[in-house]
């Protein structure tokens, strides 16, 4: 058992002892279970398990925290510590006269903790005001509303599979407005802005009135700073549709996986969007039947006009429907094309895109999430032994100086390094490995950019470090010596194990492929300081 050290003794015994009783206990949360973040220091999701530290005779919450179930109970006393030194307001700096648990293990454990700090312990078989907060919980998760009404679930859900289907973000870009008419559900006409043809969110948007999706475009070209993007955001006054997407599990042991079957999953996501309300992540009634309405509609119109739609044109269109509605009634539903208007939205960012046509698109996605990555160096009997037992590209021999070859390390699971490599050699192979200064001028940040070139000149964002990180900075620095000594040639690693017990240090059977390339320099791309910049596609 870890004990404490003697200065932290000294500074928990200097602060007042206060004459209350302490309840403490760590309880599994159930899935849902609404914990606000400024409450826990934790960023573990909802479903681990909660440690709770209380004032039973304040009836004051003191600290609280989320962990994983696996946790030991260091964490149990890593939040009584920070209940005496730093608790939640009201409550000041102090120490209990005595502590009381439900649990003779955490007891025990305590016990021989806390044996010098002169805090009584006990046990009780109930704890009172812990009970009294965990069924607030779940009295609060219990009275949140469906996302869905659960009478339409079905209905909407089956409508949004059908847009999916449909694809709508392949012929409509977001400045192309399509106008639906409904005139029932307090709504006279929705406009519906599509996004998804740039490929990074998937979804529709049905704005209440042009004049909020006008002053959400204004707001997001003009805005430079991330609170501003997130005051623009929120003063969007529309019912939204988007489509997230979750990766199935990797399966490591597979030499023969077909990547097919790793389709992402779809779970449509509905939600309200309004300057007074903020955003609602669930619909009432008559904002699902509205959404199973409008969702029809504009399957049907994109039936029947999908080829004019293909046109780089956006031509005026428009078509009546009889529409079952929800509740029983048969309406009749107008969808019009807005040409004007689209041609009024584009305009807004024409000069944008022209500044941006100057820079060189950078993709995020030829590296796969949640890889390992890391800056090192593969000795040079070893690099002899990748060349005869892995796949292996030389495009320059390097000069065996130095304690062995500057590798960029990337480890991802069995499936998903196959199709990392096979993109790679779809590009022509690799061409080269650099880094190159880029900043965020949203947040002020400036960053090391990891870049990969393939041989059709794309380059690709494999690492984004922050420039005063030590630990980079080190690692950059030792990377440009190792270059320096190979006369410019560095290497690409790809290799499997992500979650088995070769977790950052692959063998040679977890290996798969080896590119031996140029390190390239950013005045070798000629890119200078690369900028983040906002693309609207999306809201």
């Amino acid at each position: 058992m870890t004990g404490l050290n003697p200065s932290t003794y000294r500074r928990l015994l200097e602060l007042p002892q206060i004459q209350s009783v302490w309840e403490g206990d760590r309880r599994a949360l159930s899935s849902g279970v609404p914990i606000e973040a400024n409450w826990s220091d934790s960023s573990t999701p909802s479903d681990g398990e909660c440690i709770l530290w209380v004032d039973g005779s304040q009836g004051v919450v003191r600290a609280m925290d989320v962990v994983p179930p696996e946790t030991g109970h260091e964490a149990i006393v890593r939040t009584l510590l920070r209940a005496m030194e730093h608790p939640h307001s009201p409550a000041k700096p102090a120490r209990p006269q005595k502590i009381v648990v439900r649990d003779r293990e955490i007891l025990f454990y305590l016990r021989g903790v806390l044996q010098d700090l002169d805090i009584a312990l006990d046990y009780v078989p109930d704890l009172p005001l812990i009970d009294e907060i965990f069924r607030g919980f779940q009295d609060a998760t219990n009275s949140r509303p469906p996302s869905i009404p659960p009478q339409f679930a079905e209905e909407l859900l089956a409508k949004a599979d059908v847009i999916w289907e449909d694809a709508p973000w392949s012929v409509l870009p977001d400045h192309k407005i399509i106008e639906i008419e409904l005139n029932r559900w307090d709504l006279g006409c929705v406009y519906a802005s599509v996004m998804g043809m740039l490929g990074m969110e998937y979804g529709i948007l049905l704005y209440r009135s042009l004049d909020s999706l006008r002053q959400f475009r204004q707001r997001v070209l003009s805005n430079d700073s991330m609170e501003r993007m997130e005051e623009a955001f929120l003063a969007q006054d529309c019912l939204f549709l988007t489509y997230e997407t979750e990766d199935e599990d990797d399966f490591e042991d597979e030499d023969d996986l077909d990547l097919d079957r790793f389709e992402p999953i779809l779970q449509p996501v509905f939600g309200n969007l309004h300057p007074l309300e903020g955003i609602r992540s669930f619909l009432y009634d008559e904002e699902a039947m509205a959404f199973i309405t409008v969702l029809e509609a504009l399957h049907r119109f994109l039936k029947q006009h999908r080829r004019k739609l293909m046109n780089e044109d956006f031509p005026a269109l428009s078509s009546k429907f009889k529409i079952p509605a929800p509740d029983g009634e048969t309406i009749s539903v107008k969808v019009t094309t807005l040409p004007e208007v689209a041609e009024e939205l584009y305009g807004m960012v024409e000069d944008e895109d022209e500044d941006l046509s100057a820079m060189p698109i950078i993709r995020d996605d030829l590296v796969p999430e949640n890889s390992f990555l890391s800056l090192g160096v593969v000795p040079w009997d070893m690099v002899e032994m990748m060349r005869l037992s892995v796949q292996h590209f030389q495009l320059e021999a390097p000069t065996q100086a130095g304690e062995g070859l500057p590798i960029i390390l990337i480890q991802t699971s069995r499936p998903k390094a196959k199709q990392m490599i096979e993109e790679i050699e779809a590009a022509g192979g690799l061409n080269g490995i650099c880094f190159n200064p880029g900043s965020d001028p949203f947040v002020d940040d400036r960053y090391d950019l990891g870049l990969l070139q393939t041989q059709n000149q794309e380059l690709h964002l494999f690492g984004e470090f922050e420039e005063d990180d030590p630990t980079h900075a080190q690692a950059r620095k030792k990377w440009d010596q190792r270059c320096k000594k190979t006369k410019g040639i560095c290497g690409l690693l790809i290799a499997k194990g992500l979650t088995g017990g070769s977790r950052g240090n692959p063998g040679l059977k977890d290996m798969m492929a080896l590119y031996e390339v140029r390190s390239l320099t950013s005045e070798d791309l000629g890119l200078g300081t690369l900028e983040r910049k906002f693309a609207i596609d999306g809201f």
